[in-house]
């Protein structure tokens, strides 16, 4: 239950103006849209992929060639999967 007055707001005096909004807010950009994000991250993500796919293949190279003592011995699947990658 409640006890006392209920409190009464605030009322500016009648001499005072209110603001009025004038046009749009500031948040609204109609004249130069924001580009998606998602493409820029997507073009990220494909040149770290080339990348690391690059440096992995050099580092595979180099055991192998420490691995044979200089020889690459490779399987036909190798071979062909070699020749395949060399030439894309």
């Amino acid at each position: 239950m409640a006890q006392g007055k209920m409190k009464v707001k605030a009322k500016l005096p009648s001499n005072v103006k209110s603001k009025k909004s004038n046009g749009p807010s500031a948040t609204q950009r109609s004249n130069r849209p924001i580009k998606p994000k998602k493409k820029q991250h997507e073009e990220s993500q494909k040149l770290k992929q080339i990348i690391s796919k690059n440096i992995n293949k050099k580092i595979e190279e180099e055991v192998r060639a420490r691995a044979s003592g200089g020889q690459q011995k490779l399987s036909k699947a190798q071979q062909a999967v070699a020749t395949h990658n060399s030439e894309s």
